[in-house]
């Protein structure tokens, strides 16, 4: 297991120390100065200072990335535009996607419309950069000769429950993100053995999936509790990510003949329910209920 490394500090301080293009992939989720209290410090910074923050976190994550680097960030409605218009326009990278992150359950409103999404900007340092589109798909909705079974792109827009307050691996922090989340990040645009940067780390969740995922991470957090969560965090029993796009239990329809169902439902765990077992039982209760007949002949379905 690949041991990954925290860097307790200031982000604009601890960045400038770190080697430039040492990094294959930034994954960055830092304030959205909306007020919210990190138990050390609030984002509640002027709109200048803000943008001064922003700017200066950012022109050193470009000098970090490597030329064929991605780095994915995190924003609220109110700064997104002003962060594309840096990363465009400053910095000239180039951009790919505006990931829409759904959630059932956030902040309600009584006048306006309660908002339901975060939004992740996708920029690379160049136009050829790492994806592996062959790691993230997600299952097909049907059986077809002409489909690429192994999976379809998952597309831009995402449902990723929230870590709720009753799930096991909720941690004391704000804006904790669900881990099967940024496993798709990870897995997307690194492979193993390369290196990760979180500039803002907060619980350890980047971490805590490369640590999984075979890459190495490297974070930074300004306070100190949240490193010690991390650090408690890295050290505990694996057993799934917390989190699943509910696409990738689904099982396509008509696959009725058992020549080719069979083979499809021992891949299907393998291309889709990696890191995740506790998805496998749903799985094998949807594949009971679309195929009966076949569960009627071979009793309880086994994944190998």
């Amino acid at each position: 297991m690949i041991e990954q490394k925290m860097l307790l500090g200031d982000a604009l301080r601890e960045l400038p120390k770190l080697e430039s293009e040492s990094f294959d992939l930034i994954i960055a989720d830092p304030p959205y100065n909306l007020g919210k209290d990190y138990g050390n410090n609030r984002d509640n910074m002027a709109f200048g200072d803000y943008m001064d923050f922003t700017r200066q976190w950012l022109h050193e994550a470009y000098r970090l990335l490597n030329p064929r680097g991605t780095i994915y960030i995190f924003m609220g409605f109110r700064f997104i535009a002003y962060l594309y218009s840096v990363l465009e326009q400053e910095l000239g990278m180039f951009f790919n996607s505006w990931i829409v992150w759904h959630y059932t359950q956030g902040i309600g409103r009584i006048k306006g419309f309660s908002p339901r999404h975060d939004d992740i900007l996708m920029f690379t340092k160049s136009r050829d950069f790492v994806f592996n589109l062959n790691s993230v798909r997600i299952p097909q909705k049907y059986y077809r000769e002409r489909n690429n079974m192994r999976g379809a792109n998952p597309g831009d827009v995402w449902e990723f429950s929230h870590v709720h307050y009753c799930n096991e691996n909720r941690q004391n922090h704000p804006t904790q993100k669900p881990e099967g989340l940024i496993e798709r990040l990870v897995l997307a645009s690194s492979d193993k053995g390369d290196s990760v940067l979180d500039p803002f780390f907060g619980s350890g969740t980047t971490l805590r999936v490369c640590q999984q995922l075979e890459r190495f991470g490297i974070g930074i957090e300004i306070n100190p509790e949240y490193v010690r969560i991390a650090q408690e965090r890295l050290q505990s029993d694996f057993t799934g990510f917390d989190s699943l796009d509910p696409r990738m239990k689904r099982v396509p329809r008509d696959l009725r003949k058992e020549s080719v169902r069979e083979p499809y439902l021992q891949d299907h765990k393998r291309w889709f329910l990696a890191n995740h077992e506790d998805a496998i039982t749903d799985f094998e209760k949807s594949v009971a209920t679309m195929y009966p007949e076949d569960s009627r002949k071979r009793g309880q379905i086994k994944l190998l």
